[in-house]
């Protein structure tokens, strides 16, 4: 389906006054996601020279950083540790670092299409006529705000307890006169001694900023998603306000009905395209999602229950609160799919709702194709396999107990 809603050479005709705060509150935290790393010039587009020169030295930083991490940590769970247990313990975090760097290339990869869809929202606000269409749009907005919040506070509490109450709580005592000072990612003894000043303080350093890096890869794409559709939201709720007023026109400022019924079916196919263009953005980031999802939380109960017969507090806690984390991440992606499919299937019943039977003529004839498309609304997928539902979480915590159950019957 081509997007025609940015005609080439014709700008659209802009009515709110209030556009750039809105746009500024509706962005805001996605913006500060995304700068830190290197990804929203490249998104958003038109950057000037230093912040082209500012992104591309955060994005070379980051991806050092990420491969700081991979590499090492990757080849010493593979290849190296023979310990059944601790490959297993090592496995959890690994993962989630693969996971990241390969989110975070596909932000890179597909920063064109994001920012295509950043542009749309934008126009919407620059078009909007009413004031309770803005408080509609501002409404659904703070509800991405909110849910973005979220993310952050969940990821950031577990992630740095992680990355640095663990370390530091898990220091080993040899003799008198010596400890083993143990870090989150091991692998490093290969290259230099990775317990003995400066080089452990210089890659615990790394270590934090890699969790910082990757726990904002995560939760920029919990907030892309978040807004694009919280922002439908928005827009399928100032449909079924002017289907309400497709009959009387108390609204439309003296246009016929035919005219209102235009604007209804523009407004409909232009979100249509936006709803198909974020679903098509969002399904590879989606499968990633579902699939580390399932996996993580799988190793994370069984860390749980590890430490538990270890009697191992700090470990315990850590891990429970990353367990409320990524169960909470993919409780997002779930909820804002089951939203849209939710909102898009009230558009059958709002114009079913109004006075239909009193237009003149056939023109409630043109009513029928919204009714039919609202039977098939838009949805996110998580790579056009499995659609994001409530029942799709349920699924992931019962697929991560069958896991779970399979793993202790492995290493015990």
């Amino acid at each position: 389906m081509h997007d025609r809603s940015r005609l080439s050479g014709k700008k659209f005709e802009e009515y709110n006054v209030h556009q750039e705060n809105d746009i500024r509150y509706t962005m805001q935290l996605c913006r500060w996601v995304l700068k830190p790393i290197g990804m929203w010039h490249l998104i958003y587009g038109h950057p000037s020279q230093s912040e082209r020169l500012i992104s591309i030295a955060l994005i070379v930083t980051c991806f050092s950083a990420l491969c700081f991490v991979l590499i090492p940590a990757g080849l010493y769970t593979l290849f190296r540790e023979k310990n059944i247990n601790i490959k297993v313990k090592l496995f959890g975090p690994v993962g989630f670092c693969l996971t990241s760097t390969i989110k975070y290339c596909y932000l890179g990869a597909r920063a064109a299409a994001f920012g295509k869809c950043i542009r749309h929202v934008e126009d919407d606000w620059r078009v909007i006529r009413h004031q309770d269409h803005r408080e509609m749009m501002l409404k659904n907005a703070l509800m991405g705000r909110r849910l973005t919040t979220l993310c952050v506070l969940f990821l950031y509490t577990g992630g740095l307890s992680y990355h640095t109450i663990m370390p530091l709580s898990s220091r080993r005592k040899i003799n008198e006169n010596y400890t083993i000072r143990l870090h989150t990612y091991p692998g490093y003894d290969i290259f230099f001694d990775p317990g003995a000043s400066p080089a452990y303080e210089i890659v615990f350093c790394i270590h934090c900023l890699f969790a910082l890096i990757t726990y904002n890869v995560t939760t920029a794409a919990c907030s892309l998603a978040a807004i694009f559709v919280t922002h439908a939201c928005g827009q399928i709720q100032i449909l079924m306000t002017l289907l309400d007023d497709l009959v009387d026109g108390k609204w439309s400022n003296g246009m016929t009905v035919k005219n209102r019924l235009k604007v209804i079916a523009r407004h409909h196919v232009r979100l249509l395209r936006f709803s198909n263009n974020v679903e098509e953005v969002l399904r590879e980031i989606c499968l990633m999602e579902i699939v580390a999802s399932t996996l993580i939380i799988c190793l994370l109960e069984y860390y749980c229950l590890t430490e538990w017969k270890n009697s191992d507090a700090v470990a315990i806690l850590t891990y429970f609160i990353l367990l409320i984390s990524f169960t909470f991440n993919i409780l997002i992606f779930c909820y804002i799919g089951e939203l849209l499919v939710e909102q898009y299937s009230k558009i059958g019943l709002a114009v079913y709702g109004i006075n239909w039977y009193n237009l003149s003529g056939n023109k409630a004839l043109g009513l029928t194709l919204i009714i039919a498309m609202s039977h098939y609304p838009p949805k996110l997928t998580a790579g056009k396999i499995v659609d994001l539902s409530i029942n799709t979480f349920g699924a992931v915590l019962k697929t991560s107990v069958v896991y779970l159950n399979l793993l202790r019957t492995v290493t015990e």
